[in-house]
C-alpha cells in the first residue's frame, strides 16, 4: 500500500493555545498550549482524566474549547473543509453492527476522490478473511483494526489515531506500527494517544505529557529519558538502602519501587556495579535480572504524573 508524499509545510498539523476546556465545576483542560508538526508523530499521553481525550476531540472538531485557539491544518477543527483532509480512528462505535467489514471499508472510500485500495489496506491488516463478516461479530481487536483502515483510507494529510492498538495481540501491533511508519514517510501528520509507553517510544518524533489540563514536559522520547543509565535488580523486598547510598558515588540516587525491585541511578560503570554487589553480599542476597538500561519514557511518566491509581 502506497500513500502519496505530501509538500512539507512550516506550520504546524495541530496547534493550541491557552486552550481551557470544563464540565460544570470541573475543568478538564486547564490553559494547554501544544503544538504538533506536519508530517511527524506526536503523542499526547496522560493518566485517565489528564484532559487527553478532551484535547483530541476538540481538535477533531466534535466538541468545542470554552477559551483558547484551535487550529489543524490552519484552519477551525469545525471547519467543513477538513473532512476530506483530517482522518480520524475513534475507539468505538460509528459502525452500523449488520454492516460486513469489507462492505464498511468500501462505503467509507467513496466518501473520498482518491482512496487507498480497500482490499489491499484489509489485507494488510489482517481483515481480508473477515471480509464478509459483521461487524458485531468481529472482535475487539478486529474493530479496531477496522476503525484504523477507516481513519487512513482517504489519503489524508493528517490523522488521528485514539488509542490505535488497544486489544491487539503483538503481531497486529507491529502491522499497526508499520502502517503509522508509512504515514510519517509520506509526509502525514499523525497524532496520538496511548496507554503504551513502548508505543509511544517507539512511533513518535514528539512527545507531550499532560496533568491536569496542563502540559508537564514534552520533547522527543530521547531528551525526555536522557542519556543516563540505570541499574536495575530485584531482591528481598524491604532493604535498608541508606547504607548503600553512603557507599555510592556522589550524584547516585537509589529507590525501591515496587517493592522488591531496586533502580540505581547515577554514573553507571564498574565502580558502582561493584559498589552495589558488594552491599547485596553483606546484605546475604542474591541480586537477580540484574541489568543496567537507560530511563524509558513509562519512567519519565511514572515521575512526572505520579503512580497512584485514578
Amino acid at each position: 500500500m502506497a500513500v502519496p508524499r505530501l509538500l512539507a509545510m512550516d506550520s504546524p498539523a495541530v496547534e493550541l493555545i491557552d486552550l481551557v476546556k470544563r464540565y460544570g465545576a470541573t475543568t478538564a483542560i486547564d490553559g494547554l498550549t501544544l503544538s504538533a508538526a506536519r508530517g511527524a508523530v506526536t503523542a499526547i499521553l496522560g493518566p485517565n482524566g489528564a484532559g487527553k481525550t478532551s484535547t483530541i476531540e476538540i481538535c477533531e472538531g466534535f466538541r468545542r474549547a470554552d477559551a483558547g485557539t484551535v487550529r489543524v491544518l490552519g484552519a477551525d477543527p469545525r471547519d467543513q473543509g477538513l473532512r476530506h483532509r483530517v482522518g480520524v480512528m475513534l475507539q468505538s462505535g460509528g459502525v452500523p453492527p449488520a454492516t460486513r467489514c469489507g462492505e464498511w471499508l468500501r462505503l467509507v472510500s467513496r466518501f473520498y476522490a482518491h482512496p487507498l485500495d480497500a482490499q489491499a489496506l484489509l489485507v494488510r491488516l489482517g481483515l481480508a478473511d473477515h471480509v464478509r463478516t459483521p461487524y458485531r461479530r468481529l472482535s475487539g481487536g478486529q474493530q479496531q483494526r477496522l476503525s484504523l483502515a477507516a481513519a487512513v483510507i482517504g489519503r489524508p494529510e493528517l490523522v488521528f489515531l485514539d488509542e490505535p492498538t488497544a486489544g491487539l495481540d503483538p503481531q497486529a501491533r507491529h502491522a499497526c506500527w508499520e502502517l503509522v511508519g508509512d504515514l510519517r514517510a509520506a509526509g502525514v501528520s499523525v497524532v496520538l494517544t496511548t496507554h503504551h509507553m513502548d508505543e509511544a517510544e517507539r512511533l513518535s518524533d514528539h512527545v507531550v505529557i499532560i496533568d491536569r489540563g496542563q502540559v508537564v514536559a514534552e520533547g522527543s522520547p530521547a531528551s525526555l529519558t536522557g542519556a543516563e543509565r540505570q541499574l536495575r535488580f530485584r531482591a528481598r523486598p524491604g532493604l535498608a538502602l541508606e547504607e548503600l547510598l553512603n557507599a555510592l558515588p556522589a550524584g547516585s540516587a537509589a529507590k525501591e519501587s515496587p517493592a522488591g525491585h531496586y533502580i540505581i541511578e547515577g554514573q553507571v560503570g564498574p565502580e558502582l556495579l561493584a559498589t552495589v554487589t558488594a552491599w547485596c553480599a553483606a546484605e546475604g542476597v542474591t541480586a537477580d535480572d540484574l541489568r543496567i538500561e537507560r530511563r524509558t519514557l513509562e519512567d519519565v511518566f511514572l515521575e512526572l504524573t505520579g503512580r497512584e491509581l485514578r
